[in-house]
């Protein structure tokens, strides 16, 4: 098949969780046999045409020039390019503002969107723009001939707000054995000696909750956060917590093998994000051996069940950051392990893609939507 992958700032990833999901299973798309195109901004740093047997194809937006506007262009550019290009497949990672110009779809091409999570309650955006988000999510349900949920409580969402069948294809994480301890000194830290956020500074992320907490409990043990520190959020976080010496921001990180040992060894790793589904960065905490505290909400406990401590304040926070957990990690942080061994490889995942591609086109051809 010839498929096309849109909805991304591009790969190597540089930014977030989408393109984790582009950079790893195009790839193995690749490996399986397939054509696949990865569609990238003109401003990613990456220049290459190719990378790791994927084709790169740039569209011109200019968007630390023109902002939002830029990301519409960019969508509308990438879709019709996409269009005009004959793919077998297009795969759009998340849906706004792309599916704004689904009903201009020309049928013939396979469209399957990953409806990601529920856009439309980030707190990040005002009334207006979370009534936008919940018209592209409306538009993409309708128009797209597969949808793809990443979580179970995005498939239920899914079958009760739209009538439709989605096809449930969670994200992978990669396994390290014994992340190396000798990644910390960079850091100035010791195995167990600090606790660890990694997010991108948003407010549905839960980072301001996780921040009081610490200050409340009065931790000895420093907390560290990994995420880029450029957005309006992190800088009002940097002002307010900034100073505090508890508290450290790292900026972004994107080492795989420097991410699983500050993670393995962090005496709890807080995971808060709470609108997303299933952020590949909790199958990497479970991957890499976190003892993991959640933000208590449908999608995490989906995927860590009874696997993990759980938080919906700052006070809970408090709680559990003054708590003692090792009869609890001995048990939790391998049976975590196992659960990705079980079901989120990324070669799974990249079945289960390919899979949904040949039903939804094997659909098409017989002129039945394939999902729902």
């Amino acid at each position: 098949m010839r498929i096309a992958i849109l909805g991304t700032r591009g790969i190597p990833n540089n930014y977030g969780g989408s393109e984790t999901n582009a950079e790893i299973l195009s790839p193995i798309f690749v490996q399986m046999g397939h054509d696949v195109t990865v569609y990238s901004p003109d401003e990613h740093p990456y220049r290459g045409d190719e990378w790791n047997g994927v084709k790169i194809r740039r569209i011109t937006c200019r968007e630390s020039r023109f902002g939002i506007w830029a990301t519409l262009l960019y969508d509308y550019l990438c879709l019709r390019d996409a269009i005009r290009s004959e793919f077998d497949v297009i795969l759009e990672l998340g849906y706004v503002p792309c599916a704004l110009f689904y009903p201009l779809w020309r049928r013939g091409t396979l469209l399957c969107t990953n409806m990601d999570g529920l856009e439309w309650r980030r707190s990040k955006w005002g009334p207006i723009l979370r009534r936008f988000a919940l018209l592209t999510e409306r538009l993409a349900a309708r128009h797209s001939d597969v949808l793809i949920a990443d979580n179970p409580a995005i498939q239920d969402y899914h079958e009760e707000k739209y009538g439709r069948t989605s096809e449930y294809i969670s994200y992978g994480a990669r396994l390290i054995e014994a992340p190396d301890p000798a990644r910390l000194s960079d850091f100035g830290v010791e195995p167990g000696g600090y606790h660890l956020l990694i997010a991108r500074m948003e407010p549905e992320n839960n980072i301001e909750t996780i921040l009081d907490g610490h200050l409340l409990a009065a931790s000895k043990a420093p907390l560290l956060l990994v995420g880029k520190t450029s957005t309006r959020h992190a800088k009002q976080l940097l002002r307010r917590y900034g100073r505090d010496r508890g508290v450290r921001f790292l900026g972004g990180i994107y080492d795989y093998e420097v991410l699983s040992s500050l993670r393995c060894h962090a005496r709890l790793y807080f995971h808060g994000h709470s609108v997303g589904g299933t952020n590949p960065s909790l199958l990497e905490a479970m991957a890499t051996g976190a003892f993991i505290a959640a933000h208590d909400n449908p999608f995490n406990r989906a995927v860590l069940e009874d696997r993990a401590l759980y938080f919906s304040s700052a006070a809970d926070v408090a709680r559990l950051l003054g708590g003692e957990y090792s009869h609890q990690r001995a048990i939790w942080v391998p049976a975590n392990r196992q659960r990705i061994r079980e079901r989120h490889t990324w070669r799974q995942a990249a079945e289960q893609h390919i899979a949904a591609f040949e039903r939804g086109l094997a659909a098409q051809r017989a002129g039945v939507r394939s999902s729902g």
